[in-house]
């Protein structure tokens, strides 16, 4: 007997009323498989900007429309029959992020890895402590200079207090030297040259311990632990970009309301 094929998938009829009504929104924002798989799959590998607007619409629609609740009363009549599967599956294969972490570092442990990794960490940070980077563009004094520098500066923006009242307006200039003082000369020398290292010295001896010591290069430990006395970093140049040395060693003097900035020839 010949057997009649039936497809094995019947088309639900929607009963009258609001079961309707929610059958005919599931069909208008139907998106065939094909279009939901190439947008999620657009979407996981970050190509969203590249998916046309009609293809985003459609996605995002059908989307809306499955996500939206229905009444249990009409959950029965409008719901879809069971599609089926479309592909085999698999189950996911990959290894969680945090358990490969941890098992890279229980293996790195094993085999000393870690122990040498840390190792070399604490040289590079202790190198760096000890010898920080030079300051750039820094050379030893070839044709000795002098020159004042105003330390004027001018408000870009105004000042606000507290509550939000005025203090200074934007366009204020003022010179910190109408307020206070250089309090000790200030002295950039690199301390890998020795000459310019025995200059400093006698610069500080000279002027019994009232100079500031600032290195453009050189371990500032060292020199500290020789001295016994603070000594400083210009650390990134702030200091010498901001005054225009380009020379050391270079003494900062305050002559009036500027300062005197004296490129020195280095001494024997």
């Amino acid at each position: 007997m010949k057997r009649t094929s039936r497809s094995h998938h019947q088309p639900t009829v929607p009963s009258e009323g609001a079961p309707r009504a929610a059958a005919h929104t599931v069909a208008r924002t139907a998106v065939p498989a094909a279009v939901l798989a190439a947008t999620f799959a657009a979407i996981r590998f970050g190509l969203s900007p590249a998916i046309p607007a009609t293809l985003a619409t459609c996605a995002i629609t059908a989307i809306t429309a499955i996500a939206l609740p229905v009444a249990p009363a009409m959950a029965a009549e409008a719901a879809a029959p069971d599609a089926g599967t479309l592909g085999p599956t698999y189950p996911i294969t990959e290894a969680h992020l945090l358990q490969m972490i941890e098992q890279r570092l229980r293996e790195a442990a094993r085999t000393g890895e870690l122990s040498r990794i840390e190792d070399e960490a604490r040289s590079r940070g202790a190198h760096a402590v000890r010898h920080p980077t030079p300051v750039a563009e820094i050379v030893t004094t070839r044709v000795a200079r002098s020159f004042l520098f105003d330390p004027t500066f001018v408000l870009g923006r105004n000042v606000l207090g507290p509550r939000g009242e005025l203090l200074f307006p934007a366009g204020t200039k003022k010179n910190p030297l109408d307020v206070t003082s250089l309090s000790r000369p200030l002295l950039f020398f690199d301390a890998r040259d020795s000459r310019q290292v025995r200059q400093a010295h006698t610069v500080i001896t000279q002027h019994q311990g009232r100079v500031k010591p600032i290195l453009t290069a050189g371990s500032y430990l060292e020199l500290m632990h020789v001295w016994r006395t603070p000594v400083y970093y210009d650390q990134g140049g702030m200091l010498t970009r901001r005054l225009g040395i380009r020379q050391v060693p270079a003494m900062v003097t305050q002559q009036g309301q500027r300062l005197r900035v004296d490129e020195l020839e280095v001494a024997p």
